[in-house]
C-alpha cells in the first residue's frame, strides 16, 4: 500500500529525539538509538538510556532487515482518504541486527496473501516529497 499524500504528515516528534531515524530514511538507512556506555538498543528515541540511564546515546545504523512479530490486517479505514487502499497489512518487525527492537510498517504485496509470524522480511523504503516511510517486503 503506498500511503496516500497528505495523509498523515510525518515529522519528528516535538523534541526531535528521533530527527536521526527520519533522516536516515531518507537516505535508505535504518538508525536506531543505541547507549554508547553499554551498548543497549532502544526504541522510541529517549534522552536517556533505559538501561544504564546514561546521557551518552547515538544513532547507529541497522540491517533493513528483520522477521514478522505480529501483524493485522486492516479492513476499515479509519480516515477516508485511506477508502481505496483497504484491506493492507501491518506488521511488526523485530529487527535482524537488534531483535529487541519492533518496527511498525505495512507489509508491501498482495494485502490477502497469508500472512505468517516469523516470515524474514526487508525494508521497503517509500519515498515521498517531505519524508520516507519504512515499509515491509517479504524476503525473496
Amino acid at each position: 500500500m503506498i500511503l496516500p499524500e497528505g495523509v498523515f504528515p510525518v515529522v519528528s516528534g516535538p523534541n526531535d529525539l528521533d530527527r536521526p531515524f527520519w533522516e536516515g530514511t531518507r537516505h535508505e538507512k535504518v538508525l536506531i538509538q543505541r547507549c554508547r556506555d553499554c551498548r543497549e538498543w532502544q526504541w522510541g528515541p529517549e534522552l536517556i538510556c533505559r538501561h544504564c540511564f546514561s546521557f551518552d546515546l547515538g544513532f547507529e545504523e541497522v540491517a533493513p532487515t528483520g522477521n514478522i512479530y505480529s501483524w493485522e490486517r486492516v479492513w476499515h479505514p479509519i480516515v477516508p482518504e485511506l477508502a481505496e487502499s483497504v484491506p493492507f497489512v501491518i506488521v511488526i518487525v523485530a529487527l535482524t541486527d537488534a531483535p529487541q527492537i519492533r518496527l511498525v510498517g505495512n507489509l508491501v504485496g498482495d494485502p490477502l496473501e497469508p500472512v505468517v509470524i516469523g516470515t524474514p522480511v526487508d525494508v521497503a523504503f517509500e519515498h515521498h516529497p517531505d519524508y520516507t516511510l519504512v515499509q515491509w517486503a517479504k524476503r525473496s
